[in-house]
């Protein structure tokens, strides 16, 4: 190197991001994975009803996964009342 610096590569030469578990950690890919079951079982539940394509993950799969991790991470959250889900699903309500 020009400036004598020197470079000290980590990890055995694999990937320093996964080997730190930097990139992807397991609090992380837990949920990958759980969203990726449930939607294989999504996927093969209505495969006659789904044209091919690419679809979005549906958001009651997304919102299982996000609720069964924070269960068990103790976490409750509150059910939003009929008011909130209003405002929470408008464009009309701003910050203004």
């Amino acid at each position: 190197m020009v400036s004598n610096a020197f470079v000290y590569l980590l990890a055995q030469g694999r990937l320093v991001g996964q080997v730190a578990a930097e990139a992807s950690p397991a609090a992380v890919m837990d949920l990958s994975f759980a969203d990726q079951a449930l939607c294989t079982d999504y996927l093969l539940s209505t495969q006659h009803q789904l044209v091919p394509g690419i679809y979005d993950v549906p958001s009651d799969i997304d919102e299982r996964v996000a609720q069964l991790k924070l269960q068990a991470l103790g976490v409750h959250l509150d059910t939003l009342s009929a008011e909130q889900i209003a405002y929470q699903s408008s464009w009309q309500y701003g910050t203004a």
